[in-house]
Order: C-alpha cells, then structure tokens, then sequence
C-alpha cells in the first residue's frame, strides 16, 4: 500500500448561491490553495475535512491499493485524480495523486 498526496489546487466561492440559498455560517473551509496533505494508504489525513474526504476517499483507496486509470483514461497522469468536494457553495478542487513511498499501515 502506498502514501497518497492531496494537493488543493483551487478554490471558488458563489456568493449569488451562498445568498439564495444558504444559512449563514461562520466557518465553512480552512483548505488553502497549495496547502498539502499526505494520506498514509487510505486512511485520512490529520485535519482533514471529513466533507471533502467522504468525495475522495474512495479514490484515495484505488489510488494506495495501486489501481487508478480511472474512467478509462480520464486523466493524464492514470494514478491520479482531480475531486471537488462537495460543497456547492464555496467547492475546493483538490489534484490526489499516488506517491511511491510505500505506507506506514
């Protein structure tokens, strides 16, 4: 089994969204764009959102196990994956990719 590396790659915010149809909220997100996480195999990360990590984590897992080529050529690089979490009002594009560092599990 392999490290995983989740990188945030963007972030984006609808406040036309956020003003129809949200509750205000005082947090929603701490991930910064470049900010780094390594996941050891497949298990989360310390600190990470468990939102974003319930989008991803399945592919983390594929990723760690040493599968990937998901859908079939969709990515350039096939052990990897670009996943938004699902937040629809502020989502956070996040690049996870497998690491050759084998894991600590």
């Amino acid at each position: 089994m392999r490290k995983v590396k989740i990188t945030a790659i963007r972030r984006t915010c609808y406040p036309d969204l956020m003003a129809k149809y949200e509750n205000p909220i005082e947090h929603a997100c701490d991930a910064e764009e470049g900010q780094v996480w390594i996941a050891n195999g497949w298990v989360k990360p310390e600190g990470f959102c468990d939102s974003a990590w319930e989008s991803m984590s399945a592919f983390v897992k594929t990723l760690a196990e040493g599968g990937g080529n998901f859908y079939d050529g969709w990515m350039k690089d096939p052990k990897s994956a670009m996943i938004s979490c699902n937040d629809g009002f502020r989502p956070v594009s996040f690049y996870v990719e497998a690491l050759e560092e084998e894991a600590d599990i």
